[in-house]
């Protein structure tokens, strides 16, 4: 088990891989993060490992590169984290910021989202079971994220827009991040 991870005051977590994203901006004032959003992504879809989910949060995807890329190139989007199927973490967005993750979606009757979550993307997909690292990963950062914020829920993109989206997919076991979080993090 790990421990959790440490946020500084700039809303970076300690340890994290920062590719800062311009596809944010500040959040409505006095709002702090409630909700963690759980996402999956992978780019081109259902590949893994490539450059493509860093580069469509910088703003960098080269529409030349897969034929998938032409019809999302335009897309101004972010998360705050990306976790690779090997653990890695990488930030994009202070956490103090509001990241472009969520879209259109509501979560208890509030619209927009994207004002009071934080946005987790797992490299993953809808066809595919997610890594044990990336569980344990994830696990170790909500523990980190739960010191500093007084988040209430853990949600997938597909709970708070419906019909909308599927992520983080039918092969995501909620079942077992919350066991992990259960655990007393490693001394």
């Amino acid at each position: 088990m790990r421990d959790a991870l440490r946020l500084d005051a700039a809303g970076w977590i300690e340890g994290a891989r920062r590719v800062p994203s311009p596809n944010c901006d500040a959040r409505p004032q006095g709002e702090a993060p409630q909700l963690l959003v759980i996402h999956a992504i992978s780019l081109p879809p259902d590949q893994f490992g490539g450059p493509g989910v860093e580069q469509l949060f910088t703003n960098r995807l080269d529409p030349e590169q897969h034929p998938y890329y032409a019809q999302i190139q335009h897309l101004r989007v972010s998360a705050h984290f990306f976790i690779r199927r090997d653990g890695e973490l990488v930030q994009f967005v202070a956490v103090n910021d509001r990241a472009w993750h969520a879209g259109v979606s509501s979560w208890q009757g509030r619209e927009r989202c994207n004002d009071f979550s934080i946005g987790i993307e797992l490299e993953g997909c809808d066809t595919a079971p997610f890594e044990t690292a990336q569980y344990l990963q994830l696990a170790s950062l909500v523990r980190g994220l739960r010191v500093d914020f007084p988040l209430c829920e853990i949600l997938g993109h597909s709970d708070i827009a419906p019909g909308r989206k599927t992520d983080p997919g039918p092969f995501f076991d909620w079942f077992r991040l919350h066991s992990l979080l259960a655990e007393a993090p490693a001394a």
